[in-house]
């Protein structure tokens, strides 16, 4: 006898769930991300996605700064690898560029990047990468050790600046005007290089800051 469509339907009758599991939690927080924005990635809005309770997922995630990270360390993994051609500084820039283009494609994650702390295996590799290039470039290891720290801080940071959600015109143009009518009497220093303080195009700026930093870190010795 067929059974009528209103009957319900027993629990071993309904397809199985996927296991849960830690990449299981981090693909769909991914999923989230680029859908509707970091804000949404929490633990209930997971449980939902992955129709589970949310005390479930912290079996393998302890917490939403730890799951942030990981989708940061996930998100790694799209940067591609290092550039076969050009010199040592070239490839690290470009390097650098890239892990900042990627967090651009990911505004919401930016900020969260400055003070996340990813120890995955795409995190790993990218400081593998820098250490690699500073070594070729005969870069004493002491300073690339501290360097890439310092890399890292400005590439975020940059991406962060500019993708700041209550960043707005309205706040640029008002930079502007005040460094462009400021007075010679009281700030004659800004008043003479208000163009320069202005000049240059956002990728020009970011290679010159990132070209500066290298130069530093190879000349600049670790205090004992």
């Amino acid at each position: 006898m067929t059974a009528r469509p209103d009957t319900p339907r027993s629990r071993r009758e309904r397809p199985a769930k996927p296991a849960l599991s830690r990449a299981a939690i981090v693909a769909a927080a991914v999923a989230v991300l680029r859908a509707e924005g970091l804000q949404k990635v929490t633990m209930r809005r997971l449980a939902q996605e992955l129709d589970t309770g949310p005390a479930s997922l912290y079996v393998y995630v302890r917490n939403t700064a730890e799951l942030h990270a990981a989708v940061l360390d996930e998100l790694l993994g799209t940067i591609g690898p290092v550039p076969a051609e050009g010199s040592w500084r070239e490839r690290l820039e470009q390097v650098l560029t890239a892990y900042t283009a990627m967090l651009f494609q990911h505004p919401s994650l930016a900020r969260s990047a400055l003070t996340a702390w990813p120890s995955g295996p795409h995190y790993l590799n990218l400081i593998e990468t820098l250490l690699a290039l500073l070594d070729e470039g005969g870069v004493p290891p002491a300073q690339a050790a501290w360097g890439v720290d310092l890399l890292l801080q400005q590439a975020t940071a940059t991406a962060a600046e500019h993708s700041a959600e209550d960043t707005t015109q309205d706040d640029w143009d008002a930079l502007t005007d005040a460094l462009r009518n400021v007075s010679d009497r009281t700030h004659p220093h800004i008043a003479a290089r208000s163009g320069e303080l202005l000049s240059g195009a956002g990728e020009a700026r970011l290679s010159w800051r990132f070209q500066a930093l290298i130069n530093g870190i190879e000349r600049t010795a670790v205090p004992n």
